[in-house]
């Protein structure tokens, strides 16, 4: 999880001067570079001590580290800032014809991006757990849990069983995983292990069940927890935006990824059952069609 999600968690959980501080962080991040740390304890109407306790909470050890790592990742964003903004990629006078194509153009980015983010040495040893494992299932939450549907499906076509662990009961699908399973978890801040689905990591490492996070940039929870982690884009903020529309283009293009790098590991035998399976399929549907239709 990168910095600025860490403070957009303290602004959603507490409610006192630190939720002060964090949102005067977020808005005048641009302008955080001139200003004293006297300063933003005036125009934050609280005091220094305060604002090296803010910075504790997020584990760094006094302000001045922690405005520096800021300011690191500020400038971070601004050398690589996209087309579209992926939090408003569209406003309220934009034409029809206008938020179309930026939604284009920020799904096309959001791939781009996930592909940079793309670390091959994990990736290989995702699909490596996933090819040994004899069950595979998934836990998220929505709207991941729609996009976890269509990877399921897509394993069902070449004859691969995937289960997606329901969120009211994924604590019994956690305890009938074996060593010989692999869980893929879902999450974009990967950092609050008493919610779900990153509640049932501990519970899946007792197990012995290899795990396999799909979540955000920087350090968070799953990424300390788990047996490799793929990246998804992680420019969006985690309440304040219009939708999820970068980050589920990005776990859909990794699910894809996931797909396509197991299907390679027997392709041959994969194309065989897909060719097969889809025209017996379609011949069925051929057959109760002709069988709806009235003789004239």
């Amino acid at each position: 999880m990168y910095l600025f999600q860490q403070i957009e968690e303290v602004v959603l959980q507490y409610n006192d001067t630190r939720r002060a501080i964090g949102e005067f962080v977020l808005k005048e991040k641009s302008n955080l570079r001139q200003l004293s740390m006297n300063e933003v304890a005036k125009r934050t109407y609280t005091s220094k001590a305060t604002l090296v306790r803010f910075a504790q909470t997020i584990g760094y050890s006094g302000w001045r580290e922690f405005i520096s790592a800021f300011m690191e990742e500020v400038l971070y964003e601004e050398r690589s800032h996209a087309e579209i903004d992926p939090n408003f990629p569209f406003n309220e006078q934009d034409s029809y014809e206008m938020i179309a194509n930026n939604i284009g153009v920020l799904q096309a980015e959001s791939i781009k991006d996930t592909i940079n983010l793309l670390d091959v040495n994990m990736l290989n040893q995702a699909v490596g757990i996933m090819t040994k494992s004899k069950a595979i299932t998934l836990f998220c939450i929505s709207p991941y849990i729609y996009l976890a549907e269509v990877f399921r499906r897509k394993m069902l076509t070449i004859g691969e069983i995937v289960e997606i662990a329901n969120p009211l009961e994924a604590s019994i699908s956690t305890q009938v995983l074996t060593e010989n399973d692999c869980a893929i978890v879902i999450s974009y801040s990967g950092n609050n292990e008493i919610l779900e689905p990153i509640v049932h990591i501990s519970a899946l490492k007792k197990r012995g069940v290899q795990i396999i996070g799909i979540t955000s940039g920087g350090d968070n929870y799953i990424r300390k927890n788990v047996d490799c982690a793929l990246t998804m884009s992680s420019r969006e903020r985690l309440y304040s935006k219009i939708s999820n529309f970068a980050t589920e283009e990005s776990v859909h293009f990794l699910l894809n990824v996931l797909f396509s790098c197991y299907f390679k590991q027997n392709y041959k035998v994969n194309i065989e059952h897909k060719i097969f399976n889809s025209k017996e399929i379609e011949r069925q549907r051929f057959s109760t069609l002709n069988n709806i239709n009235e003789n004239p």
